[in-house]
C-alpha cells in the first residue's frame, strides 16, 4: 500500500528504533508461552502425577527451578514490553515531528492559489487530527497487529507441540474470523471516510465563527450560526454513529467466534484427556493460553476500524505532503540584492477560474514615482498589484521589475524588495514592536519607533500603558481599524522596500492623518522607494506623478490629477462627487 510506503519513507532516522521495537514485540509476545509451559511442568510433575508426593520429596530443587524460571521469564517479558513501548514512542514521535514540520513548510511555501482552494479549518484538521491518526497507526495499530500475529503464532506452535489434534480443532475457527473481518473491512472504509469529511467541515465552521465572532455579534446572528454549527455537528455525529454501527454489527459475530474457542477446548480437550493424548498440565497450559488465540481474533475488528481511519486521514495528509506550488523559482532566476523599483506591465492578461480579470494591461512606472491606481470595486485593482510580487502569475504578457520579468527574479529576493500593506490587516498575537519588526526580527528598536512615526502610529502607541510592548491580541483585537492600518503601514515601511504597495491602506484614517502619512511617504523616507497606492480618495491622488484608472479589467485612462479632471471619465466623476465640482485650493 502506498500509505505504508509513505510511512516508511518518513521514518528515516527512526527506522532503527522502530525495527528494534518490532523485534521486541515479537520476542515479548513469544515469551507469553513460557508461563504456561512452567505451569504444565509443575502440575504434571508435582500435582496431578500419581507420584506427586514422591517427586516433591525427591525433586524439590526442580520445583524451585521451575518457579524461579517462571518468575525470571515474566520479568524478562516485562522489561521487553517496557523497552518495546519506549522504542515505539520514540520512533513514532520522531516520524510525526518530521511529517508535521514538512507539512507546515509545504503549506507556508504554497502560492496564493493554494489558499484559494483549501479552507483554513480543513488545513488545521490535517495538521492536527489527521496527523494524530497517522501516529496512532504507527505506535498502536501496527504494534497491535505485530503483537497479535506473534502471540497467535507462538501460541499455535506451542499447541501443536503439546497436541496437534487439539491445535487443529482450535485452528479450525480462524477461517470464520477472516470471513467476518473481510466483510467488516468492506463496510468500514466508506464509513470512516465520511467521518473524516464531516470532521473537517465541523472544524472549518468552528474556526470561521471563532475568528469572525465580531461580525456575528455585530449582526446579532448568534442563533443562526449556532444552528449552522449544530447542523455540521449533527452530520459529524451521524457519521460517527454510522461508523460505530458498522463495527457493532460485526462485533457479536467476532465475539461469538472467539468465545467458541473455550467450548471447543472443553469438548475436544476433554475428549483427548480421556484418550490420554493430553495430560492435566497440558490441558491447563492450553486453557491458560487460550486468550492468546481469542484476543487477536477479537482485536481484528478494532485494527480494521483503525486501519480505515488511518487510510482516510493519511490520504488527506498526503494530498498536502506532495502538493507542489505552481509559482516557484526558475533554475535560471537572478538573485538581485537591491532593486531600483522600476515597474512595467506589458500587455498583461489575467484570469481566475476562466473569468478574465485583467485584459491587456500596459503601463510603466519609473523608480521613485508616486502612482495611484483607482477604479470601481471589482475592476481588478488588487489583482493587478498581486502580480507584482508574484502572488499570482499572469496568463499572458509580462510583469517586469527593473526591466526584468518577475518570473526571472528569485521569489524571496523579489518579495523582500516589494512590500505590501493591505486594507484588511492581519496582526499577530504579539507586541506592537514585534508586529512592526515582523519583516526583520533583528530590527533595532529605535528604527521601529521611527517607522511608527512615519505611519502616524506613534501618537496612539505612546498613549498605551505598555507602549510598544503592548500585546495587540489575535488579529489586532482591541485596536481600531485605523490604528491597525497604521501599524500595517509601519510594518511595510520597516523593511525598506524598493516598491511600496498600499492597497487602500488609509481608508480607515481621518483626512489629517492621511495627509501626515502622505507627507511622510513623500518627504521623510530615508531610502529610495517607488510608491503604488490603490485608493478611492481624490486627496490621495491629487499630487501623484501618475494616476491609472482601471474599469472592468482594462486601463481607461492614465494621467495626472490636472489632466484627468480636464476630461470626462471615471476620475472626473469621482472628483465631482468628493469635491462638489469645485477645485480646492490645495
Amino acid at each position: 500500500m502506498f500509505q505504508l510506503r509513505w510511512l516508511w519513507e518518513n521514518m528515516k532516522g527512526s527506522r532503527r528504533n522502530y525495527i528494534i521495537a518490532l523485534c521486541l514485540s515479537v520476542m515479548c509476545n513469544a515469551l507469553y508461552v513460557s508461563a504456561p509451559y512452567f505451569q504444565s511442568r509443575i502440575i504434571d510433575t508435582f500435582i496431578s502425577n500419581e507420584n506427586a508426593a514422591e517427586n516433591l520429596a525427591l525433586h524439590r530443587d526442580l520445583l524451585f527451578k521451575l518457579i524461579i524460571g517462571m518468575i525470571l521469564f515474566t520479568l524478562l517479558r516485562t522489561v521487553c514490553q517496557y523497552s518495546c513501548n519506549m522504542y515505539y514512542e520514540v520512533a513514532s514521535q520522531g516520524m510525526i515531528y518530521k511529517i508535521r514540520t514538512h507539512l507546515f513548510r509545504k503549506i507556508e511555501n504554497q502560492d496564493m492559489a493554494f489558499y484559494d482552494r483549501f479552507r483554513t479549518g480543513d488545513l488545521m484538521t490535517r495538521l492536527t487530527g489527521d496527523l494524530d491518526m497517522v501516529r496512532h497507526m504507527v505506535s498502536w495499530v501496527i504494534k497491535g497487529c505485530v503483537e497479535s500475529i506473534s502471540l497467535f503464532t507462538a501460541s499455535m506452535i506451542y499447541f501443536f507441540i503439546i497436541d496437534w489434534h487439539t491445535a487443529l480443532c482450535i485452528l479450525a475457527m480462524t477461517p470464520f474470523i477472516f470471513i467476518i473481518t473481510r466483510r467488516l473491512s468492506a463496510h468500514a472504509g466508506p464509513a470512516y471516510r465520511k467521518v473524516r469529511e464531516t470532521s473537517s467541515a465541523l472544524n472549518t465552521a468552528a474556526q470561521e465563527n471563532i475568528s469572525g465572532n465580531r461580525i456575528v455579534k455585530a449582526f446579532a446572528r448568534e442563533d443562526y450560526e449556532i444552528k449552522k454549527f449544530r447542523e455540521h455537528d449533527e452530520e459529524y455525529r451521524a457519521a460517527n454513529i454510522k461508523a460505530a454501527f458498522v463495527w457493532l454489527r460485526f462485533q457479536p459475530l467476532i465475539e461469538l467466534t472467539a468465545g467458541g474457542l473455550s467450548v471447543i477446548l472443553l469438548l475436544c480437550g476433554g475428549y483427548f484427556m480421556i484418550k490420554d493424548n493430553l495430560s492435566m498440565g497440558q490441558y491447563v497450559a492450553i486453557s491458560g493460553l487460550l486468550w492468546a488465540v481469542s484476543n487477536p481474533m477479537r482485536n481484528i475488528g478494532n485494527y480494521i476500524n483503525d486501519w480505515h481511519r488511518f487510510m482516510a486521514s493519511a490520504k488527506k495528509v498526503i494530498d498536502i505532503y506532495y502538493e507542489a506550488p505552481m509559482i516557484v523559482d526558475r533554475v535560471d532566476a537572478k538573485d538581485k540584492d537591491k532593486l531600483r523599483g522600476e515597474v512595467e506591465f506589458r500587455n498583461v492578461t489575467y484570469s481566475i477560474g476562466g473569468k478574465k480579470i485583467l485584459d491587456n494591461i500596459s503601463f510603466h512606472i519609473d523608480p521613485g514615482e508616486y502612482v495611484v491606481i483607482m477604479g470601481a470595486t471589482g475592476s481588478g485593482k488588487t489583482s493587478l498589484i498581486n502580480l507584482i510580487p508574484r502572488f499570482y502569475d499572469c496568463d499572458s504578457g509580462e510583469v517586469l521589475v527593473d526591466n526584468m520579468n518577475v518570473r526571472m527574479h528569485k521569489l524571496r529576493r523579489l518579495r523582500k524588495n516589494v512590500s505590501i500593506a493591505t486594507q484588511d490587516v492581519l496582526l499577530y498575537s504579539d507586541t506592537i514592536d514585534s508586529n512592526i519588526a515582523f519583516g526583520d526580527s533583528d530590527m533595532e528598536e529605535e528604527y521601529v519607533h521611527r517607522c511608527a512615526e512615519l505611519s502616524a502610529a506613534s501618537e496612539f502607541i505612546d498613549r498605551l500603558p505598555q507602549k510598544y510592548d503592548t500585546i495587540v491580541g489575535e488579529r489586532g483585537v482591541g485596536l481600531s481599524g485605523g490604528q491597525k492600518q497604521r501599524i500595517s503601514l509601519a510594518r511595510a515601511i520597516a523593511v525598506r522596500p524598493s516598491v511600496l504597495i498600499l492597497d487602500d491602506t488609509t481608508s480607515a484614517v481621518d483626512m489629517e492623518t492621511e495627509n501626515y502619512i502622505k507627507d511622510s511617504l513623500d518627504n521623510k523616507l530615508d531610502f529610495p522607494c517607488t510608491k503604488i497606492v490603490v485608493a478611492q480618495r481624490i486627496s490621495t491622488a491629487r499630487n501623484a506623478d501618475k494616476i491609472i484608472i482601471i474599469e472592468k479589467g482594462k486601463i481607461s485612462a492614465i494621467g495626472t490629477h490636472e489632466e484627468l479632471i480636464s476630461r470626462e471619465g471615471y476620475y472626473k466623476q469621482i472628483y465631482d462627487l468628493q469635491c462638489g465640482g469645485v477645485e480646492d485650493a490645495q
